[in-house]
C-alpha cells in the first residue's frame, strides 16, 4: 500500500501531542519507504514565529553534520583509495601528534574511540579556524587509543582536517559538489545564504552571541571553525534529508552509491570497544536508545543536539528523519529525548499493520 494510503493518525497524535507538551516548538517527521514518502509538519516555526513548519523547513542539523557530511566524504574518500581507515591520522594531519597520538587511527575517530575527551570549549580559546584546529590537535588524549567508548566531537574536528588535506578542498565546497549537488539537496549546506532565512527554524537565544540564531550554527565550536566543520554546521530540510537516506539505502542493496562492502564496513557495529554500538560517525541501535526497539539489526542512524534524528533501516528499505528546534528559545529542554524512540517504535507498528 503506498504511504498515502496508511493511516498515520496514530503517529500524528503522538507527535502533536509531544509538541503541545513543549518538546519543541515545530517539527517535521519525514518517512520514506522503497521510495515512497510521508512527510508531516507540526507547531510552530519558533517559539514566537506561528507559521507551521513544512518539507522544505531548513533546520540546524547539529550533529547529523556528521553522517550527512563528514561521513559520505570518509567513505568516498576510502573508495578512491585517498583515505585509509587503519592508517593513523598522524599521516594525514601531521600536526596531530606526541602524547600517544600517532597510535589513534582514522578508524578509532570515526568509531569515537580514539582517546580525545569528548569536549573542549575552542570558541573561548580560539579566534581563527586555523587556532581551533591546532588546539584540537593538541588536545591530550584521556584514554589510551582504542580503549574507551567516549564520543567526541573533538575526534571529528580532527577528521575533518585529513579529509580537507586529501582533498586539498574546505569541507563545505567538497560537499556541495560531490553529494548534495550530485543528488540534488537544493536546501543542505553550511553557512546559509540570505535566499535561506525565511526558512530557516530558529534556535537558541544563544549567551554567548546575545541574539537568537537564525542561519548560524548553534554549536559555539562550529562557529568558531567559521561554520563549517564535520561534527556540526549544516543545515537542511526533510525533504532533502530523505534524499539522502534513499541514497544510502539504495548503496546498501546494491544500488550506484557506493560499493556495498564500503557502506557496509561503515554501519556495522566496529566492536573496539566491547559492547560499543559505534559503527564509523554512525551508530547503530541499542537498548534505551533513540532508534527504539523495532528497527532492524542492520540499522544505523544519529541524533543531533538541536533536536534533530535520522535512522535508517535498509532491510525494510526505510528512513525516518525527525527535525525540531528543541533548543528554541532555550537548550534547556530535555522532553524531546522519549520522542524519537516513541515515534520510531509507532511507525515500525504503523507499517507492520499495513502489510498484514
Amino acid at each position: 500500500m503506498p504511504l498515502t494510503r496508511v493511516d498515520w493518525q496514530p503517529v500524528v497524535r503522538l507527535l502533536d501531542s509531544a509538541l503541545a507538551d513543549g518538546a519543541a516548538p515545530g517539527a517535521v517527521l519525514a518517512v520514506s519507504r522503497n521510495g515512497e514518502r510521508f512527510i508531516y509538519g507540526s507547531g510552530r516555526l519558533g517559539a514566537d514565529e506561528p507559521e507551521r513548519p513544512g518539507p522544505a523547513t531548513i533546520y540546524d542539523l547539529a550533529s547529523l553534520t556528521k553522517v550527512v557530511g563528514l561521513v559520505p566524504a570518509a567513505m568516498l574518500a576510502v573508495q578512491a583509495g585517498r583515505l585509509e581507515l587503519d592508517a593513523p591520522v598522524q599521516r594525514y594531519v601531521p600536526a596531530f601528534a606526541g602524547q600517544g597520538r600517532e597510535a589513534v587511527t582514522v578508524r578509532m575517530l570515526l568509531a569515537h574511540a580514539g582517546g580525545l575527551p569528548a569536549w573542549r570549549p575552542l570558541y573561548r580559546e580560539a579566534t581563527t579556524r586555523e587556532e581551533a584546529f591546532a588546539l584540537a590537535n593538541s588536545t591530550p588524549l584521556v584514554s589510551p587509543p582504542g580503549t574507551a567508548d567516549l564520543y567526541s566531537d573533538l575526534g571529528i574536528i580532527v577528521l575533518t582536517q585529513a579529509l580537507e588535506a586529501v582533498y586539498h578542498q574546505r569541507l563545505d565546497s567538497l560537499l556541495a559538489q560531490s553529494v548534495f549537488s550530485a543528488l540534488g539537496m537544493t536546501s543542505t549546506g553550511y553557512v546559509p545564504p540570505a535566499s535561506w532565512y525565511h526558512r530557516i527554524a530558529p534556535t537558541e537565544l544563544d549567551p554567548w552571541r546575545g541574539r537568537v540564531l537564525r542561519g548560524e550554527v548553534h554549536d559555539e565550536n562550529a562557529a568558531v571553525l567559521d561554520g563549517v566543520s564535520g561534527h556540526a554546521g549544516l543545515f537542511g530540510s526533510a525533504e532533502d534529508l530523505l534524499t539522502f537516506a534513499e541514497w544510502m539505502i539504495e548503496g546498501w542493496n546494491d544500488g550506484p552509491s557506493f560499493r556495498r562492502s564500503v557502506l557496509h564496513e561503515f554501519t556495522r557495529p566496529q566492536l573496539l570497544v566491547p559492547r560499543s554500538s559505534r559503527a564509523l560517525g554512525w551508530d547503530t541501535p541499542s537498548p534505551g536508545g533513540s532508534a527504539g526497539s523495532r528497527l532492524s539489526p542492520s540499522s544505523f542512524g544519529h541524533t543531533g543536539f538541536t533536536g534533530t534524528s535520522l535512522w535508517i533501516d535498509p532491510e525494510r528499505r526505510l528512513a525516518i528523519v525527525l527535525l525540531s528546534n528543541r533548543v528554541n528559545p532555550t537548550r534547556n529542554n530535555p522532553r524531546l529525548a522519549p520522542l524519537r524512540p516513541a515515534l520510531a517504535d509507532l511507525i515500525i507498528a504503523t507499517l507492520s499493520e499495513d502489510v498484514r
